[in-house]
């Protein structure tokens, strides 16, 4: 059975079974006195039980003495948007998970909670009763404050839009239109995850258009296909900061995963990169303390603009896209292109992951170059080339990943760090 996840990022499980319905009151109960404004505004997705875990949030909120702003179904970037007009929000949402889970994202002063916040929500306690709150039905202006932030698209391109049966479903190509698109829907059912879905009808219908979007439930993901290729979360990170660097900001922030190519375009163009843990709340946590003005995560895809929104935002990011010049689109592809990234996993017992890394930093002593901690162990082979070795917090697994503009070279140094890290693992089990 799979346990309910519980990180800041937000609240996620099979609905019924590890995430109930007296979770949510829970929850919601202790994310209320967080609220300093009194007012938060609430979407869900579109997952069957969407509306019901709403619903009951709405009620945890209102019993607490919130008032409540109800945008009904809409992505997360709208909600993200909203929340700071109203001081706070909760998304009903599990992302890119299957159709029968569900969960709580929530954002406090238009970001996700820290982790002392997060403790908070998380805590077992009783809930005495007060004034109770009001609800509003809400809307949201994030189209025509999205299309005043892009600006017009420079050659009117054909757009195809994979909305996937989710929240982006009006939002996407409302924005693509407004920015001057041409745009065309397709599959209204596909599913919840993009990244793993092979896209075939966004792959042929790409083929006759300028460029394909296909989006996550919850519309926080993007993924791009273009002249009938699939592009990796990488491009769609890179073709984002491209539109941040055009608007003039130089401060970057990069989960420490992201490809060394979206560091060489940033570097090359007169910017400036830190690096954050792997996470879309580390990063954004990194771009406040750094006052970082653009950057995100590469293995999600996930461009974010402190600007307009604290969170990954894959319809503004489209838009950003689609208006780009078509050469310089190319261009960006196929530099990201020229650098090839290797994952996989290895299985490791959790309470042995932290005694496997501390064996595996020393081991490799000598034998790469430099070695970064902030997040696992990431080794520089060179400057093209390197290695991470990461704990999951979810499952008894550690991460390895490896990128290098050489594929012969990554496949080499995947396969000396996964037999250095099950070495590790041998000489503490």
């Amino acid at each position: 059975m799979v346990q309910l996840k519980k990180s800041i990022s937000g609240i996620r499980g099979i609905f019924g079974d590890d995430l109930t319905l007296r979770d949510v009151l829970q929850f919601c109960g202790n994310f209320a006195p967080l609220i300093k404004s009194k007012k938060c505004v609430v979407g869900n997705d579109t997952r069957p039980s969407g509306e019901m875990v709403r619903e009951t949030a709405i009620a945890a909120l209102l019993e607490r003495g919130i008032d409540v702003y109800n945008l009904g179904m809409v992505p997360t970037p709208v909600v993200f948007r909203e929340a700071r007009r109203y001081g706070a929000g909760l998304i009903i949402t599990s992302s890119h998970n299957p159709l029968e889970w569900n969960g709580l994202k929530f954002i406090i002063e238009g970001r996700g909670p820290n982790e002392k916040e997060f403790e908070k929500i998380l805590q077992e306690k009783k809930h005495s009763l007060g004034k109770i709150g009001t609800e509003h039905k809400a809307s949201s202006k994030y189209v025509l404050e999205a299309s005043k932030i892009i600006g017009k698209a420079r050659q009117k391109p054909k757009v195809v839009v994979d909305v996937g049966g989710g929240a982006a479903l009006d939002v996407a190509p409302s924005l693509l239109r407004a920015i001057g698109c041409q745009v065309q829907v397709i599959n209204p059912k596909r599913g919840p995850d993009p990244t793993a879905d092979p896209l075939t009808s966004l792959v042929g219908a790409s083929k006759k258009a300028d460029i394909g979007f296909a989006f996550d439930l919850d519309g926080d993901r993007l993924v791009v296909v273009k002249d009938g290729v699939k592009q990796s979360p990488d491009t769609t990170l890179a073709l984002g900061v491209s539109k941040a660097l055009d608007l003039g900001y130089k401060r970057f922030c990069l989960s420490i995963d992201t490809s060394i190519s979206v560091e060489k375009y940033i570097l090359d163009n007169g910017g400036t990169v830190v690096r954050s843990k792997v996470g879309e709340a580390n990063v954004i946590d990194m771009m406040r303390k750094k006052k970082c003005q653009a950057g995100g995560e590469g293995s999600s895809g996930g461009f974010i603009l402190p600007e307009f929104n604290m969170c990954r935002d894959g319809i503004l990011t489209s838009g950003f896209i689609a208006a780009m010049d078509v050469r310089k689109a190319d261009e960006i592809i196929r530099f990201v292109s020229s650098y090839f990234q290797l994952r996989t996993k290895t299985a490791i017992a959790s309470n042995l992951h932290d005694k496997t890394l501390e064996k595996f930093k020393k081991i490799i002593k000598g034998k790469f170059g430099d070695v970064i901690t902030i997040d696992g162990v990431k080794v520089l082979v060179d400057e093209d080339t390197w290695g991470l070795v990461r704990k999951s917090n979810t499952e008894d697994i550690v991460r390895i990943s490896v990128e290098s503009n050489d594929l012969g070279k990554a496949k080499r140094i995947q396969k000396d760090i996964t037999a250095l890290v099950k070495e590790s693992h041998d000489q503490v089990g």
